[in-house]
């Protein structure tokens, strides 16, 4: 794969991870009185929420030697990253989801 097409796939996933935290965000909004989309919706802003922390973390440690580095590695660190972030926020998380849930919850008994 040449450096242009690793440029574009990189780009790719970065307008996929965009994509991915506008839909959590509109599901959000969006979440029903059914009280398992809240928790659903909840938990998939978590977990784009730790992906993205845990990108910024993983900025700055270098590619290993071991995986050969350059652009590649960087992408599949993404999706490695991406999957962290759904593996943590379904163990439990870091408490987001809960909170959000709870805020949802009570602004539809308001309304």
């Amino acid at each position: 794969m040449d450096s242009m097409a690793l440029t574009e796939t990189a780009s790719a996933t970065t307008n996929l991870r965009a994509s991915q935290t506008d839909a959590a965000a509109n599901r959000l909004k969006a979440a029903g009185k059914n009280r398992e989309e809240v928790r659903q919706a909840a938990e998939e802003f978590e977990s784009i929420f730790i992906s993205q922390m845990l990108g910024h973390m993983l900025k700055g440690v270098g590619n290993g030697e071991m995986f050969g580095g350059g652009p590649a590695e960087d992408i599949y660190r993404d999706l490695m990253v991406d999957e962290y972030g759904k593996q943590i926020s379904r163990t439990g998380g870091i408490g987001i989801a809960d909170t959000i849930e709870r805020q949802l919850l009570a602004l539809q008994e308001v309304n």
